[in-house]
């Protein structure tokens, strides 16, 4: 008797659902960065870095750019990965990690230094777990 094995790891749908996900969750981590940098503003943290203030917007633009890199990332481990979830997670949490290095070694104020990284917390807070659900384990 032979037996055949299904090793198809994406289909359209899921694939679609994981796009679908990732883009909602880029707009939802966009305004919460947004957000959080308006909220510091009105506070009195400066958002200047090396004397060149950073608008609000930027902060909306730069969370989105790199979401969707993370979503690209997911598709293709969803295609390639064993292990597609636990890849993505770790993978994102390191890089979640690396991209406070620059904010901390800024030429701010430490008050700035420590919005620039609420603000990245709070993007991967909201897209690595949301994307996360949509790769298989």
């Amino acid at each position: 008797m032979n037996t055949t094995v299904n090793t198809t790891r994406a289909t359209t749908s899921t694939l679609g659902a994981l796009v679908g996900t990732g883009l909602v969750a880029t707009v939802v981590a966009s305004a919460a960065t947004m957000a959080v940098a308006a909220a510091g503003h009105a506070a009195g943290i400066s958002l200047d870095v090396s004397g060149a203030p950073i608008p609000v917007t930027g902060f909306g633009t730069l969370t989105a750019i790199f979401s969707l890199v993370g979503v690209v990332m997911a598709a293709l481990l969803s295609r390639f990965a064993r292990r597609p979830r636990r890849t993505f997670v770790r993978t994102t949490v390191v890089l979640t990690v690396l991209s406070l290095v620059p904010d901390v070694i800024a030429d701010a104020a430490p008050a700035t230094r420590a919005l620039l990284m609420l603000t990245h917390l709070v993007a991967a807070a909201i897209v690595i777990p949301a994307v996360a659900r949509r790769l298989a384990a």
